[in-house]
């Protein structure tokens, strides 16, 4: 079981790698195949409306069949046919098939390894192993950053997406090898459940609102917009960008690592939330009134949004807390979708809402004032409608 788990997590390197590398190759991908900030807004909007419309057909698989051979052969099939996609596109509709396919071989990954904490661990260890391990595959949001921009001017980015396509069906390979399927669980009399089931549990609703507009700030703006932004307001060049994109990352991987076990020490997994996205919401609010403050004092605030940003893991273990054992697959899979799938809809409307608001735009920095409020805005009502959920104690 060590083993497949630290095959995906190496699969989750990937799955972070491939959602936030875009920021990086937007200027190449540009001059070379023509594709815009909003093309490129476009294809990582795909990649994770892709992602969020897999995780019940994923959810259904690993309580029907397991985990060993859902994520290897969706992440062979998917994630390594769609980088060689990428690697030959010659326009944005290549790109955008290709961040297609690499969601449907990502979408897997992460879910697979809360599958099996699920179901091996105890309840209470969950919010510190879900951490632990997105903390862990986050280097994937490192290597995305200046580790990429330094291969890319190295090797060129054609060769970059080749290589990480034979990567990706390696690491396919080693988790059909290794992973070990828990024991299956049936619900007596009414089967395997239903997605019914789950909406009939009180307060979980709440949950799943939140879970569709946290995630979403730090993943568009890490992912996506903080190339575009710090290269109109400062003039930061694709390395400068990099350093950037890598404090942001770094700060990610610690606010995963940090959220984990913070509800064992406050004994409530409610308020660690509420407070950590109310943060998180602050540092928005000074990116929207004050986008031009300088260059690393932004980069400090886009830490800080990345940090308090990443409370992913503890609105799946508040969820996970309500779930019984034989809908955990679905259950997981299902708060996912709403975290992926709000993280989609609001990077599709984002591009479009920046080129609204870049249309007679006076300043470089109006177009980015008002896309950070954009964010704020949704994150803000999903703070008061949380409050409608029930806690849990770890």
């Amino acid at each position: 079981m060590r083993a497949g788990l630290a095959f995906l997590v190496a699969g989750y390197v990937l799955s972070q790698f491939y959602r936030a590398f875009l920021a990086v190759l937007s200027p190449v991908l540009g001059a070379e195949i023509g594709a815009t900030a909003g093309d490129l807004a476009l294809s990582s909007g795909i990649w994770f409306l892709v992602f969020a419309v897999m995780q019940m057909p994923v959810g259904g698989a690993l309580d029907r069949i397991g985990p060993r051979l859902t994520a290897s052969v969706l992440l062979a099939f998917g994630g390594g046919g769609g980088a060689l996609v990428f690697a030959l596109a010659q326009g944005p509709g290549a790109v955008h098939l290709a961040m297609a396919l690499i969601g449907v071989g990502c979408s897997p990954v992460l879910m697979a390894s809360y599958y099996i904490f699920a179901r091996v661990y105890s309840p209470a260890v969950f919010g510190t192993l879900a951490g632990a391990i997105i903390g862990a595959g986050s280097l994937g949001n490192i290597a995305g950053a200046a580790p990429l921009a330094w291969l890319v001017e190295l090797a060129g980015w054609r060769e970059t997406l080749f290589g990480l396509a034979a990567v990706t069906i390696l690491v396919a390979l080693a988790l059909w090898i290794f992973v070990r399927d828990p024991e299956r669980v049936v619900a007596p009399e009414t089967g395997h459940g239903s997605i019914l089931d789950l909406l009939r549990i009180p307060g979980l609703w709440a949950i799943l609102l939140l879970m569709a507009v946290a995630y979403a700030p730090a993943a568009a703006i890490r992912g996506l917009w903080a190339g575009p932004y710090l290269a109109s307001v400062f003039g930061s060049d694709a390395l400068a960008i990099g350093r950037a994109t890598l404090v942001m990352a770094l700060a990610m991987v610690a606010g995963n690592f940090a959220y984990g076990p913070l509800d064992r020490i406050f004994r409530t997994r409610k308020w660690v939330v509420f407070w950590g996205n109310a943060l998180g919401a602050a540092c928005l609010g000074v990116l929207a009134f004050w986008p031009a403050s300088g260059f690393w004092s932004a980069t400090a605030l886009l830490a800080a949004l990345g940090l308090f940003g990443s409370s992913y893991p503890a609105i799946m273990a508040h969820g996970r807390s309500f779930f019984p054992p034989h809908l955990v697959g679905r259950g997981v899979t299902f708060l996912n979708m709403f975290g992926i799938g709000g993280a989609g809809i609001l990077q599709f409307a984002s591009g479009r809402f920046h080129r609204a608001m870049a249309e007679g735009a006076t300043t470089a920095e109006a177009p980015f004032a008002a896309l950070f409020a954009f964010f704020l805005v949704p994150l803000l009502i999903g703070l008061v409608l949380y409050l409608f959920s029930r806690d849990s104690v770890s």
